[in-house]
């Protein structure tokens, strides 16, 4: 009679014990995922940041050198923030397929692997 609670008691502590194994492994996938995902989120942010710096550059060499050609400095300026605004208005235009499906494709593929 004594083995039936004694076995009872042990079933419990073992299923117990897989309850916080399992508790545990999904605790480290998670932190696993967001670690990985928090990785990649932050280069992809410093090298916008690089890339940006860069871009700024070229524009400013850019316009000043259009502004020399014609005369006047600030008219290289107009015609680079003209050409930006265009492209702009594409972007937006064209947001859904260039930029919101490949966001969410990356962080769903990101999550999930």
């Amino acid at each position: 009679m004594e083995s039936k609670p004694a076995n009872a008691e042990e079933l419990f502590q073992k299923l117990k014990d897989y309850a916080e194994l399992r508790f545990d492994l999904l605790r480290l996938k998670a932190i696993n995922k967001l670690s990985g995902f928090l990785s990649s989120f932050i280069s992809i942010f410093i090298i916008v940041i690089i890339f940006s710096a860069i871009v700024i550059c070229i524009t400013v060499a850019v316009a000043l050198l259009i502004g020399s050609w014609l005369g006047k400095v600030y008219w290289g300026f107009f015609i680079i923030a003209a050409i930006y605004l265009i492209i702009g208005l594409v972007l937006y235009s064209k947001r859904g397929k260039l930029i919101k499906s490949k966001v969410s494709d990356k962080l769903i593929k990101e999550l999930m692997d």
